[in-house]
């Protein structure tokens, strides 16, 4: 009997999860830092000034995993992270220009993620309008709230 741990469906996705996770530790490892760490130089790049909590959310992690994160970029100069004037408590974070330079040298030193995603971006537009198309309706009924169970049903 087939159940949801042993479905065709969990296993393609399980398989390419773990297969750019390989990817993506492979890159990061070659560069001296962690996955998340990576994800977070990339997500930083693409957003600049964001606060812990965008980041956070962005990342999917919680706010104490992503300062940690954070706090030891900024260690290692690849992060400023800035005061606003106006609140104090408030963050903004940023690449340095050795962030930067080490965000290109990861993109331009062969990366193997960039690499395949290149690929994956090169098969027919109508494919790639196919695969976006249902992985939002993937998305849509994975996170879609269950019924209440109230007298309306």
């Amino acid at each position: 009997m087939e159940n949801a741990y042993t479905s065709p469906i969990l296993s393609t996705f399980s398989a390419i999860n773990q297969a750019l996770f390989k990817l993506s530790k492979e890159d990061a490892e070659r560069n001296g830092l962690t996955v998340p760490q990576l994800k977070a130089l990339y997500r930083v790049a693409s957003k600049p000034g964001q606060g812990l909590v965008e980041l956070a959310d962005a990342l999917k992690l919680t706010n104490s995993t992503v300062s940690g994160i954070v706090d030891r970029l900024v260690k290692n100069g690849l992060f400023t992270r800035e005061q606003l004037a106006d609140d104090r408590r408030s963050v903004t974070i940023n690449l340095t220009q050795a962030g930067e330079q080490k965000l290109h040298d990861i993109v331009s030193g062969g990366s193997r993620l960039v690499d395949k995603l290149s690929e994956i971006e090169r098969l027919p537009e109508e494919e790639l309008e196919a695969l976006f198309s249902l992985h939002s309706k993937i998305l849509e009924i994975l996170t879609a709230n269950p019924p209440t169970g109230g007298m309306d049903e």
